[in-house]
């Protein structure tokens, strides 16, 4: 479909984004509250209309419900917020149970489809002209685009790595860090099932009515076998981020080597960091 007259190309988009960006920062440093307020809904106004650019007229705008319900983010922003929350590589259903649980609103699931391609066309178009990128975790073995599982480019690279322990290690911490999180108030219903799904797979984890978790008990749980497991699959992921460093370029750090990938042809990278045959 072409497009309107007088409509911004996605690639302007993210130039004025750049642009809009470096102002807010300025108008900061210089104590101009009043301004960098003005440009940063300017900021998110750009934010928006690049989500629709690329993501179709199904984006932000229409995810929003007709009672005006705050709080609710462009897709990327929230799945930015769920991943920050878990603090490991998550695949799309967990980001979206997260999202659902914690936070206002839910994540279409069909949104999530195309999101990391989209985020490493970006990438490769303009490097680094945004704050943060949802990427590939890379499999220990290959240095290859992990399948199902999402990153925030920020995180440390052995953070993003997965290897053979780290299915186990990162749904563990990840049940820590939800249970804590949880534990600051009474948590919902909703919060409530999440940590349950958690909950019964942690031996010790349980301690009172089944469908229900006191938070403290499911944290001390998951860190009394995160201990067990944390330190090989910490080597083992050091091991492949340094070799990650020596042999990717920026953009393979990200979203994973295409090539080695393309090698392992029939025996396709599984998310443990192993292979399936």
């Amino acid at each position: 479909m072409p497009r309107s007259p007088g409509v911004p190309t996605p690639d302007e988009l993210e130039a004025r984004i750049a642009e809009l960006r470096a102002d807010v920062r300025r108008a900061m440093a210089s104590g101009d509250r009043d301004r960098a307020r003005a440009l940063r809904a300017e900021l998110r106004r750009a934010e928006s209309a690049w989500d629709d650019a690329v993501l179709g007229s199904g984006g932000p705008a229409a995810e929003r419900p007709e009672s005006g319900e705050r709080g609710l983010l462009p897709v990327r922003e929230q799945v930015h917020q769920a991943l920050t929350l878990l603090g490991v590589p998550a695949a799309p259903k967990l980001i979206g149970s997260v999202y659902a649980a914690f936070f206002p609103g839910e994540i279409p699931g069909s949104r999530l489809t195309s999101l990391r391609r989209d985020e490493e066309r970006s990438f490769r178009t303009s490097p680094y002209a945004r704050p943060y990128y949802l990427c590939a975790a890379l499999t220990a073995d290959l240095l290859a685009p992990a399948r199902g599982l999402l990153t925030v480019s920020t995180w440390p690279l052995e953070q993003r790595i997965v290897g053979p322990l780290s299915p186990r290690t990162d749904f563990l911490t990840s049940a820590v860090r939800l249970a804590e999180h949880a534990g600051r108030g009474t948590p919902p219903p909703g919060v409530q099932r999440l940590l349950w799904r958690f909950a019964s797979n942690i031996p010790g984890a349980v301690t009172g009515t089944v469908g229900t978790v006191e938070p403290s008990a499911l944290a001390e749980a998951a860190r009394a076998e995160l201990d067990v497991h944390r330190e090989p699959d910490r080597r083992r992921r050091e091991a492949a981020a340094a070799r990650a460093r020596e042999r990717l370029d920026d953009a393979e750090r990200l979203f994973g080597s295409r090539l080695r990938s393309l090698r392992g042809r029939g025996r396709h990278p599984a998310i443990n960091g192993e292979t399936d045959r």
